[in-house]
């Protein structure tokens, strides 16, 4: 007989127990745990939603031609990548399309049935294996956090249904070598997904400076050509819209078509109202300029006060979020001690696979006055 599936622990539930120790600190908890967005969207954005009559019909899956073409300008313009109509459509978030692509792949290539991912990542690459009955295969990182594709298994490419790469990635802030990821994807036949949802937050690439677009932001799978490749993109992180549930995908044609047309069938679409706050938001680069100073200001003040507790806290690549070495290899121990001396909540590393233990993640999402509060209260204490 079959064992009923076994919904398997939320990792957070176990964080959670650390807020009482915040909580009791004058000014209360500091949650740099989840990188949710903690400023406000643009006015614009939110009034987009309002008086369009989007609400009354139903909207379209693959998104309207407005919300669309936003996108598309917007690829051309920050970052030099033409897209010709249709090969771009949208997603409810970029969470929704990251777990269920997989299952939609497997209808495509039903001889195949693993997802490869990196090795310390957003679980929910994983996850989405999981919970279409799939194989999830973590691709091996070396020290800077970065994939190493040399150490895929030849029985797991044979089997891949897709790669997901991640950059800016999350956790670490790396950023990938995107054009040899396209490349391992083209020689072998597997589909490359590139997750690039803090693209607008690249502080620095190791690979060099893009050959088109705006001189800031960082650099897309796109740019090495569309065959055999998918860029995901989101407006949660660039427009602190988390709440709209706004994506899209672009790249190869037939992809970008096959999946656009399946995910018809389960009702996969964002609200029309929500499009278009989506299509604003797109248009918007001043809002997301703001943004990146903020989130670098964040990063110092929290950086220099873990720095000063005696920790190794390096800058990251990309992103928002500092990935901490636990003195003593212990991340929960050290997410602990953060909690009771500091009053802020941070992730384990182990959240995001077994390569991640001994480090913790630190979203510095929160203002800056507050993030200056970690001083504070460490108030000379060190963890080393």
């Amino acid at each position: 007989m079959t064992e009923p599936y076994q919904v398997p622990p939320y990792p957070y539930d176990r964080l959670n127990t650390f807020k009482v120790h915040g909580e009791a600190f004058d000014g209360g908890l500091i949650n740099l745990s989840i990188g949710a967005p903690h400023d406000p969207a643009p006015e614009t954005v939110v009034a987009a939603m309002m008086g369009t009559g989007s609400e009354v019909g139903y909207p379209p899956s693959a998104g309207t031609p407005e919300l669309r073409g936003a996108a598309q300008d917007w690829l051309a313009r920050r970052f030099g990548i033409e897209l010709p109509a249709g090969q771009l459509a949208a997603c409810v978030g970029s969470k929704e399309f990251v777990v269920s692509v997989p299952q939609y792949l497997h209808l495509r290539s039903p001889n195949r049935d693993t997802v490869l991912y990196p090795a310390v990542s957003y679980p929910s690459y994983a996850m989405g294996a999981e919970l279409h009955g799939l194989r999830s295969v973590a691709v091996p990182v070396d020290e800077n956090w970065r994939m190493v594709l040399d150490g895929v298994d030849a029985d797991d490419i044979n089997r891949a249904l897709c790669l997901w790469v991640c950059s800016p990635g999350n956790p670490a802030g790396a950023c990938e070598d995107l054009e040899a990821a396209a490349r391992w994807g083209r020689a072998h036949g597997v589909p490359v997904i590139s997750d690039e949802c803090y693209i607008e937050f690249t502080w620095k690439s190791p690979f060099g400076p893009r050959s088109g677009g705006s001189a800031l932001g960082g650099r897309s799978i796109l740019e090495f050509g569309h065959e055999g490749v998918l860029a995901l993109h989101s407006l949660s992180k660039r427009n602190n819209f988390a709440g709209g549930r706004v994506g899209v995908y672009a790249g190869d044609a037939s992809l970008v078509y096959f999946l656009s047309e399946v995910r018809k069938h389960s009702g996969m679409l964002i609200p029309g109202p929500l499009q278009a706050a989506g299509t604003k938001a797109f248009l918007d680069d001043d809002h997301v300029a703001i943004q990146r100073e903020r989130y670098k200001k964040r990063m110092d003040v929290a950086a220099d006060a873990l720095r000063e507790a005696g920790l190794d806290v390096p800058m990251p690549d990309g992103g928002f979020y500092l990935w901490v070495a636990a003195p003593n290899g212990d991340s929960w121990a050290l997410a602990e001690e953060l909690a009771r001396r500091a009053g802020i909540l941070v992730s384990p590393g182990e959240f995001y696979g077994e390569a991640g233990n001994g480090h913790v993640r630190v979203a510095v999402v929160s203002p800056v006055e507050r993030l200056a509060l970690i001083g504070q209260r460490l108030n000379g204490h060190r963890f080393d």
